[in-house]
């Protein structure tokens, strides 16, 4: 199965923690459409039925990928070289 971009998700629970505050503070139909269709696209790119599954996710996915990036390229099998000619 193909994981989620970070970048996309990142940005869809920022969008999503956003319309949370926005609707905390003043309910508006805008606002609640914009939420609903943010809360069905991040549970479809998490692939959950539920937004608290899909941020879960997220946030799991989210800790590996910074884990990932603080890998050394010899921890990953790679010399570090490049393999430009």
């Amino acid at each position: 199965m193909l994981a989620p971009d970070p970048k996309v998700v990142r940005q869809l629970l920022t969008r999503y923690a956003t319309l949370r505050i926005a609707q905390a503070e003043r309910q508006t139909a805008a606002v609640a459409e914009e939420l609903e269709d943010v809360t069905r696209r991040l549970c479809v790119t998490m692939g959950t039925a539920g937004i608290h599954d899909a941020v879960a996710r997220a946030d799991d996915l989210l800790t590996r990928a910074r884990t990932d990036l603080r890998r050394s390229p010899e921890e990953d099998g790679e010399s570090g070289l490049s393999l430009a000619v």
